[in-house]
């Protein structure tokens, strides 16, 4: 006689929830690699492009940076507003993947020529496209990625990793087109897009009560709720981090191709050499990305925010300091240890400080667009400060103020055992993930 054991509907049914769900995190991975590879090969090497082939001073090419910074200010309250409002829908990353296509086209036919014979019309119009298609764009994904590793249970640091394999795989080649011919790296971002696009049209969320429950907590996000924010304590204190320090840091890191590369004999080889030393900070980024839950996880986000200020300071410092191009090569690398451990940290705060239902307003609110802010004020001065007294000298004040308002951050940031604030409304309801190994 044959006994067939007792099925069980619950494991079935759970079976093909799984597998979708280690199918998205494989396709959001993969997106984020196509996506960084897109970016890396129409900007890791922007600042180059504006002083060699466009034929902008370094002055003119901060201001450049500066109108970008202005085209996020607009850009990234809406995009956080509408994909808070979106939750788990990729209506906005279907417009996004639609401007990046556009990219090889855009720089060569249409930002690189008015650059040269209209530039501020150049800035208006390149700031608007950068910032839509790339700028603000990462960060949108970024949120979504972390909004979707809640929803399925794995750490948002291992998805991103991927994108900075494909920043490092891009990089690695952008230096010898860019040598080449500048507007082959743009043609070939506009194909990588491509596959971007594809891989984002695979990725569905099935679970339905659970994506449903996540959909009707969207669906209750507000422009009320996003203004609360400015009446929380904790918010303003993560901006005085964010505006100084990060902004800060990322004005120096904007310009700092042009620099590196002028301590070489020639500019091809300064641009071949970072473009090679970029390749390797970038696979060392994506191993940092692997480990920076462990070391955020013990420390805490406002610790691992404060140590990634403390990074920041001590790499522009560095850069002011020494001139060998040796030195300066092992300086960049401090990118690796900075990068991974901020943008695990800066999640891992908001979750902790913040409503989730709010996190993509926040970060890009919060933290993306006060970074632009900064840099918008900060990029002209340092532009001066590159013209009048030389790269050096202008690291060594940068540094001396990012070193000083990392340590005012110790006592701005909200310490991490208080949680939420107390005058926030109650949290959303939206239901913890069910861990699943991918």
């Amino acid at each position: 006689m044959t006994t067939h054991s007792p099925s069980t509907p619950g494991r079935e049914a759970a079976a093909p929830v799984r597998s979708r769900r280690r199918l998205n995190f494989t396709l959001i991975s993969a997106a984020l690699f196509m996506f960084f590879v897109t970016w890396s090969l129409s900007w890791s090497l922007f600042s180059i492009w504006l002083t060699q082939d466009i034929g902008l001073s370094a002055g003119r090419s901060s201001l450049v940076i500066s109108a970008n910074a202005i085209g996020c200010l607009v850009t990234m309250p809406v995009y956080g507003f509408l994909q808070d409002r979106l939750g788990l829908r990729k209506n906005l990353l279907y417009w996004i993947s639609g401007l990046m296509l556009l990219v090889g086209p855009m720089y060569i036919y249409v930002y690189g020529p008015l650059l040269k014979s209209h530039f501020v019309i150049g800035l208006v119009v390149g700031s608007a496209y950068l910032a839509m298609a790339f700028a603000v764009a990462v960060a949108t994904l970024e949120s979504y990625t972390e909004r979707l590793s809640r929803f399925h249970g794995f750490e948002f640091g291992r998805a991103r990793m991927f994108g900075s394999l494909g920043w490092a795989a891009a990089t690695f080649f952008a230096g010898r087109l860019f040598n080449i011919d500048p507007s082959l790296n743009f043609w070939a971002a506009s194909g990588a897009a491509a596959v971007f696009a594809a891989l984002l049209v695979a990725i569905r969320v099935t679970d339905g009560r659970r994506a449903a429950a996540v959909d009707h907590a969207a669906s209750s996000v507000s422009i009320a709720d996003v203004k609360s924010l400015l009446t929380y304590p904790a918010f303003w204190g993560l901006l005085l981090f964010v505006v100084a320090v990060t902004a800060t840091y990322n004005t120096y890191d904007a310009m700092f191709p042009s620099y590196f590369s002028s301590l070489f004999a020639t500019p091809a080889d300064g641009n071949r050499m970072y473009s090679d030393l970029n390749s390797v900070q970038v696979f060392l980024e994506a191993g940092g990305m692997a480990l920076a839950p462990f070391l955020v996880n013990r420390l805490g986000p406002k610790k691992s925010l404060l140590l990634s200020g403390c990074v920041m300071a001590t790499r522009i410092f560095l850069s002011g300091v020494v001139t060998d191009s040796l030195a300066i090569s092992a300086v960049k690398l401090l990118h690796a240890v900075e990068l991974p451990i901020m943008l695990i940290a800066i999640f891992k705060y908001i979750n902790r400080h913040f409503e989730p239902r709010l996190s993509s307003s926040i970060y890009l609110v919060g933290f993306q667009l006060a970074t632009q802010v900064g840099a918008a004020v900060i990029s002209p001065l340092a532009g001066l400060g590159y013209d009048s007294i030389g790269y050096a000298h202008t690291y060594l004040v940068m540094s001396g103020f990012v070193a000083a308002f990392t340590a005012l951050s110790v006592l701005t940031l909200r310490t991490d055992a208080k949680g939420l604030p107390g005058q926030l409304p109650s949290p959303d309801g939206e239901p913890s993930p069910e861990p699943v190994k991918v």
